[in-house]
């Protein structure tokens, strides 16, 4: 089940927010604390997460700490799924 959240976290952060349908993101490259990922795009990258697998994310849980990586947003995930 983590690929599949990894692939897809990848597919929409590539999609929908860099606008880069063909860029591949390795599930430990730094979103946030590298600038690939803006903090305004945060927002919407927890709204698919919580549409997409069903878990909440508190606002408190919007930064590096927790959105830095795809693997750590895919552990994030499921732990509360």
């Amino acid at each position: 089940m983590t690929d599949e959240i990894i692939t897809k976290l990848a597919g929409f952060i590539a999609k929908d927010i860099l606008k880069e349908p063909g860029r591949a993101i390795a599930p430990d490259e730094k979103l946030i604390s590298s600038g690939l990922v803006g903090s305004f795009c945060l927002v919407d990258l927890a709204l698919f997460v919580e549409d997409t697998f069903g878990v909440q994310i508190a606002d408190t849980e919007l930064n590096a700490a927790t959105f830095d990586s795809l693997a750590q947003l895919a552990a994030l995930i499921r732990a509360r799924m």
